[in-house]
């Protein structure tokens, strides 16, 4: 099964999902700091778990797109408290 290879327009689909996913975790993440009610708190968190493994799961499937590029380890470090922080690029 694994020599199945996605379809330009499916890898596609697949890269705008991966995206939009990506971008539900960071907007959870950032809402939790706003959020006083604990039960709604724990309720994100659960959200951001469970989206982090969804969203490995569509990183394991995109694999097999055609056109594949790795991707990065490194991640952005986060400005918190209007510090300036430098990004060095591997």
């Amino acid at each position: 099964m694994d020599s199945i290879k996605l379809a330009a327009h499916e890898s596609l689909d697949l890269h705008e999902a991966i995206n939009f996913k990506t971008l539900c975790i960071a907007k959870s993440k950032l809402m939790q700091g706003l959020v006083f009610d604990q039960d709604l708190k724990k309720l994100m968190q659960k959200d951001v778990e469970q989206s982090i493994q969804a969203l490995a799961e569509l990183q394991d499937i995109y694999k097999r797109a055609p056109f594949e590029t790795a991707v990065p380890q490194s991640r952005p470090t986060p400005i918190i408290g209007g510090e300036d922080v430098t990004y060095i690029e591997q």
